[in-house]
């Protein structure tokens, strides 16, 4: 058996007049996350790593913010594509483990629907995935609330 390992990061701006999504759900707060698609930094983080690890380039190679059909795209279409392309590939999921940076909202208690949403998602077991939430102790971009950072590391093989 062939194991590999893939690393994700993505950052999006906050703004007002959106939707904070994170890990496929729909978090209540007064700002959301700015980006060609829905902005789910913690799906993009994923996909990045599952593509890093099969060795098939990132997700704006697979998914450009230049197409117009994926402005306004729901990410967990795009999670559900690129596990197809790594399927496709021969290889299967592992495990990931994410983190999330942000300062606000507290996303301790949104983690369970995250993990529910994103292993029925990938077609996967939610023991499978691990979802964190830290804060930067108000430093950097992330402390100011200017933005939100995901961090992914995924475990995938092939027979």
């Amino acid at each position: 058996m062939k194991i590999r390992v893939g690393f994700g990061f993505d950052v999006h701006a906050l703004t007002e007049g959106r939707d904070l999504w994170l890990g496929g759900i729909k978090i209540p707060h007064t700002t959301g996350l700015l980006g060609h698609s829905d902005a789910d930094v913690l799906i993009h983080a994923i996909c990045d790593a599952l593509l890093g690890a099969a060795n098939l380039r990132d997700i704006g190679y697979h998914f450009p913010d230049t197409a117009g059909e994926y402005k306004d795209i729901d990410s967990k279409i795009l999670l559900k594509d690129t596990m197809a392309l790594i399927r496709k590939a021969g290889y299967e999921f592992g495990n990931l483990d994410a983190t999330i940076a942000a300062e606000r909202p507290k996303l301790n208690p949104h983690v369970p629907a995250m993990k529910q949403c994103l292993a029925e998602v990938m077609n996967v077991s939610e023991e499978d995935i691990s979802i964190k939430a830290s804060t930067t102790e108000k430093l950097g971009f992330t402390g100011r609330e200017e933005g939100m950072t995901a961090y992914v590391t995924v475990l995938i093989s092939k027979a």
